[in-house]
């Protein structure tokens, strides 16, 4: 199970790296991110910017917590990965209910309105984090070459979850 853990560790970080970067990479890409938050209508008004610092905080430690080395580390980033993606699913669903298709700002500025697929990949990333985390319970030890595969196949398959719009707009 130590290799589920390190690809686990590397496709998780790398989707919450990403999606950190696309929105505190400026000051605009942040306004728009708060600016999402309120057209998803999920949140009150004047709860919107502190609700985005803190879905901001919570990425940031979910990517300093699953880059650490060390077991505890890798628990606690795997469950509140699990934790603020199923919160991201429960509120597109929300948002969807309410007929919102509002541009899906989850790794930056993006015209792909928000939808079903966006659940589905936030859910399939849950189940990722809680795979990871059973890996990481169970502490197993690795080789190297192994984790290096491993790793590298958790880092492409992360980039391919952040280019999952782009991707599927191809084929539409």
């Amino acid at each position: 199970m130590g290799y589920v853990e390190v690809a686990a560790r590397l496709l998780v970080a790398t989707v919450f790296a990403v999606a950190l970067a696309g929105k505190v990479g400026s000051g605009r890409a942040y306004r728009a991110f708060v600016d999402s938050l309120l057209q998803m209508r999920v949140v009150p008004v004047r709860a919107a910017r502190p609700a985005a610092a803190a879905s901001v905080a919570a990425e940031v430690a979910v990517v300093a917590l699953l880059l650490v080395p060390l077991r505890w580390a890798a628990v606690g980033g795997f469950v509140v990965a699990a934790g603020l993606l199923t919160v991201f699913a429960v509120a597109i669903a929300i948002s969807l209910r309410g007929g919102n298709r509002a541009p899906c700002r989850c790794f930056g500025a993006s015209a792909t309105p928000l939808g079903r697929r966006h659940i589905v990949r936030n859910s399939v990333l849950v189940v990722i984090a809680l795979a990871g985390l059973a890996a990481a319970a169970g502490g197993s030890a690795v080789a190297v070459p192994g984790a290096i595969v491993a790793g590298g196949a958790g880092l492409v398959f992360g980039i391919v979850v952040t280019a999952y719009d782009d991707i599927a707009a191809l084929f539409q």
